[in-house]
């Protein structure tokens, strides 16, 4: 399937890619398109676009929604949606530590990846990672 979603991907989108790919649809393709670019490509899946399905609502960011969406329940996931929900939404009171982190982290991949697809490959490590470490955590 291909999802759609803005150019230069920041810590929301680089986190619903890794989600799309590893959790549902493993060979999602991915296109980009410029900030406010309509009418968005067809056959699409659009992902972290305002006043799409799979985007922000209800004050969290789009990682949050597509679990909900997918009814995905698994705790490290939940978990991870709270990290980058305070990397990517101005919260009233921060408790996740590796937040400021994991922002930093994926600005900087984007900055040194020479595309969008690049630097979603390159994410896919961080993700893996966090998922990895805080998988240790509820162990």
């Amino acid at each position: 399937m291909k999802w759609v979603t803005w150019e230069q991907v920041g810590v929301d989108r680089m986190a619903c890619a890794w989600l799309i790919q590893k959790y549902i649809d493993p060979q999602a393709e991915f296109v980009f398109v410029p900030v406010g670019k309509t009418p968005l490509p067809e056959g699409a899946e659009p992902f972290d676009i305002p006043g799409v399905r799979l985007s922000h609502h209800r004050g969290h960011c789009t990682f949050y929604t597509m679990l909900r969406e997918y009814d995905l329940a698994d705790p490290v996931l939940h978990r991870i949606a709270r990290i980058v929900d305070e990397a990517d939404v101005v919260q009233e009171v921060m408790v996740e530590p590796a937040a400021p982190g994991l922002d930093l982290m994926t600005r900087g991949i984007r900055l040194i990846s020479p595309d969008d697809h690049i630097a979603l490959e390159r994410g896919q490590l961080i993700y893996d990672a966090l998922y990895a470490q805080l998988a240790t955590e509820l162990a």
